[in-house]
């Protein structure tokens, strides 16, 4: 019965540990606790580098991590910014920052630490050398070498060749730093400027991780390879399994998988180093006697062990400190650091010990009195007092023995210093070019995270040992469905502006609405409002003033805005918002990131929105809208004065359609829509009857059908991504190309990431295919749209990358997309 409850509460945390890696007090359970202290009794570590989340193999992490009780680390450089979002519709350092807490997440069950390089995903990328054009070769490198002189890997892995099989540019880029960081991490002339802060460092061996992925298979019988299948009873999961959990945590890409049973094999091709023949650890103690005094304390762990008791994992605490003394004891700084933190947690989770410190405040402004909630609770019999606890930079003396399961809570009053920055992710702090992130300060680089602002230390006395537990400081309340909910608590300026639109698209001399939100974050904020607008721009009424009385109060603020004089080309600016506070200027917005598998997210961007002319006729205003994995092309429709209706599937199948002049799929449409495929002859007969029916890029596998049009063509993997490819117009008279609008090649200009993706081939004659692109050295490429009169319709299919171009404002994206949607046999306006 005791191993089956022991089973049980093994599953529980394994299966409820979504929001745990939030979590600071170690919630192990005695089966846990046991895996802990063998993990304490080895000291080999395991790096493995690739180039975005997702990427790397989390099974084997898992194994490594769990079966061979290595400190196993993945350092993806770049937190995935450049993707799509099947979980909501942020994009960039927006959708950078929910994969940085996915990552956190997949860690905290594979049992991996995550490192980020500043490498930014601008998107996909064909070669290395495209790849650290952007990136920068030697600036990426030195983090890569920063984070193995940090960690100190015995062995480094990497999930992708150093040559083109990698695919991707970025796979690729990836295992050629990892390759160069292997032998530089170990040259003191090589970014020296990191030796203030870590020492050399060579690891034994570079492995290359083989795979087979679909048709591609870089393994071999004759290559080193191991056996990861193995079953953990303390975790009650094989390493499949956990593997598929971890991975199943990138749910912005949509990699939900299952798990996977029985024997696997992983192959490995050593790169450096001498080639392994038994472990990947041959040649490398892993043991304690490769410190200096370790094997005093080995032997104290294997009698920890040996007195293990299941019902009573307070009996190993006297145990445990005397671990505790011998580490601290040993030379090694490194191993002494890592360990003291795993026996400290140890300690901690055996005796049962709470710490924790919240406020009901989710906001709190430099300056202001804060109110702490402390909570200690020691539920086991370990002689233990709390002498003080530290909240942000006040010091309470408490001297309070904690006695077995009574709670000691405590609230305290404290202000936080004016000298607090916001809360702001450290890489976005600054503003950064595409490719990469500033970070100006070492020490900061490769970590996930910003170490919290606001904190709270616990002084604690167990058995006559002081130990120091830091605790950040949360933001709790109560969700009726979800009961307790913790997420960080966030230090924000005294009042944010948010804009409506991030874009603001004028085709006329007309005045817009700007309508801006201000928030106040404490009492009595009382300032002025001032936009500041492009040199061809006016306000109505600037410099207004603005009084919020209490913290959380909010109010709109409106202003006309216009165009100064006629214009007869695109151009572009900013506006930006700056509020006058007591003589201090505030320039921030926020956005909160908010879904219930992650912590929520708090950003403070610049309170700024893009500014753009264009002349631009429109014909074919009436919109129909089928969203797909999500974009922001409704919104940016709306920019230009069409009306937007988002279909369900019932309308899809039930409502009328012939009122609507278009009707466009969202990108993925038909691989997220399962009702596309029953309503396909509805489509078709709204095309007949003749709508526009424009169909945005799909991926080439898992669609819900392959009649996406009238006449058949095939999805491929096929994309243009340099941004500034040449476009040739294949058919510079097609009605597409210049109807309501005249196309050039200038409409093309200042696009962002890439042209385009899944490019169609295998395209039926009824289609035209009016224009052709390619990457540098790479053969012309058609199938980035195709459209076919069908009816008294029109059907158009576009890989092009619309759904950035136009969220982000770029004016010939709207010029030449209004033309997709503009009714069949519409006359050409000249703007």
């Amino acid at each position: 019965m005791r191993k089956l409850t022991l089973f049980l509460l093994v599953f529980l945390i394994l299966f409820l540990q979504l929001p745990l890696h939030a979590q600071q007090n170690p919630e192990w359970n005695a089966a846990r606790i046991k895996l802990q202290l063998e993990k304490l009794n080895t000291l080999g570590r395991v790096l493995y580098i690739a180039a975005h989340p997702d990427d790397e193999n989390t099974r084997l992490l898992a194994f490594l991590s769990y079966e061979k009780k290595y400190r196993t680390a993945y350092m993806s450089l770049t937190r995935g910014d450049g993707g799509q979002n099947l979980v909501g519709d942020e994009q960039g350092s927006y959708l950078g920052l929910m994969r940085t807490e996915e990552q956190l997440a997949a860690r905290h069950i594979d049992g991996a630490k995550e490192f980020f390089s500043r490498a930014n995903d601008f998107g996909y990328s064909k070669s290395a050398q495209e790849t650290f054009r952007f990136w920068g070769h030697q600036r990426i490198l030195s983090d890569v070498v920063w984070i193995v002189r940090k960690f100190r890997p015995d062995i480094i892995i990497c999930r992708f060749p150093a040559d083109k099989r990698a695919g991707h540019g970025h796979h690729w880029a990836s295992a050629i730093l990892a390759h160069e960081a292997f032998k530089e991490a170990a040259d003191p002339s090589k970014f020296p400027e990191q030796l203030k802060y870590v020492k050399l460092w060579q690891a034994r061996r570079i492995l290359w991780n083989t795979y087979r992925f679909g048709s591609l298979n870089t393994t071999s019988p004759k290559q080193f390879k191991i056996s990861v299948d193995g079953f953990n009873p303390l975790l009650g999961k094989g390493y499949g399994e956990l593997g598929a959990e971890s991975r199943s945590m990138n749910k912005t890409q949509g990699f939900g998988v299952s798990p996977s049973y029985g024997k696997h094999m992983e192959y490995f091709k050593t790169i450096y180093g001498p080639k392994p023949h038994k472990t990947l650890m041959d040649g490398v103690n892993t043991t304690w006697s490769r410190v200096k005094g370790g094997e005093h304390v080995e032997s104290l762990i294997q009698q920890a062990l040996r007195q293990y008791d299941v019902d009573h994992p307070e009996k190993s605490v006297p145990q445990l400190l005397k671990i505790r003394s011998a580490i601290e004891k040993l030379p090694n700084a490194y191993w002494r650091r890592q360990k003291l933190k795993e026996v400290n947690k140890l300690i901690l989770a055996c005796s049962a010990i709470w710490l924790d410190a919240y406020s009901s405040q989710h906001y709190i402004v430099a300056g202001q009195p804060l109110k702490v909630h402390m909570e200690a609770i020691n539920r086991s019999s370990v002689n233990a007092s709390l002498q003080s606890v530290n909240i942000i930079t006040q010091s309470n003396i408490l001297n309070k023995k904690l006695r077995d399961n009574e709670l000691e809570k405590r609230d305290f009053e404290v202000t936080i210093p004016d000298t607090t920055p916001i809360s702001q992710p450290y890489w976005l702090r600054e503003p950064h070019p595409v490719g990469y992130y500033h970070i100006p300060k070492q020490q900061l680089v490769g970590r996930p995270e910003t170490p919290p602002l606001l904190t709270a230390t616990f002084h604690l006395n167990i058995d006559g040992q002081k130990l120091s537990v830091t605790r950040q400081i949360m933001y709790q309340y109560n969700d009726p469905v979800r009961g307790e909910v913790r997420d960080p608590m966030d230090v924000s300026p005294p009042v944010t502006a948010n804009i409506e639109h991030n874009v603001y698209v004028y085709t006329s001399q007309k005045s817009q609405k700007i309508e801006i939100t201000l928030a106040s974050y404490k009492n009595d904020v009382n300032g002025t409002l001032h936009l500041d607008v492009p040199a061809n721009f006016s306000v109505q009424n600037n410099d207004r003033p603005f009084s919020l009385k209490h913290a959380g109060d909010r109010t709109v603020m409106r202003f006309n805005v216009s165009p100064s004089q006629a214009f007869h080309s695109s151009a572009t600016g900013s506006l930006t918002v700056h509020l006058k506070v007591n003589g201090k200027d505030y320039d921030r917005g926020i956005k909160e990131i908010s879904h219930n598998y992650i912590p929520e997210i708090s950003v403070f961007p610049v309170s700024a929105a893009k500014m753009v002319t264009i002349p631009l006729v429109v014909k074919g205003r009436n919109i129909g809208y089928i969203m797909g994995a999500g974009d922001k092309v409704p919104q940016a429709l709306r920019q230009i004065g069409c009306n937007v209706t988002m279909l369900s599937d019932n309308d899809l199948s039930y409502a009328p359609l012939d009122h609507y002049d278009a009707i466009v799929t969202g990108i993925r449409a038909f691989n997220t829509r399962d009702r596309l495929n029953a309503v396909h002859d509805r489509l078709m007969q709204y095309v007949k009857n003749g709508g526009t029916l424009v169909v945005q890029y799909n991926k080439n596998f898992g669609l819900v059908t392959k009649d996406i049009g009238p006449y058949p063509f095939k999805v491929t993997s096929k994309r243009v991504t340099d941004e500034t490819a040449h476009v040739t117009f294949s058919l510079p008279e097609d009605p597409v190309l210049n109807t309501p609008n005249k196309i050039t090649e200038k409409d093309f200009n200042g696009w962002i990431q890439e042209r385009g993706v899944y490019f169609l081939q295998d395209v039926d004659s009824h289609y035209r295919e009016p224009l052709s692109m390619n990457d540098p050295n790479d053969p012309p490429l058609k199938g980035s749209l195709i459209v076919t009169d069908y009816g008294k319709g029109k059907f158009v299919y576009t890989g092009l990358d619309f759904f950035r171009q136009l969220p982000a404002g770029v004016p010939g994206a709207f010029r030449f997309f209004a033309n997709l949607i503009a009714k069949r046999g519409s006359t050409e306006s000249k703007p």
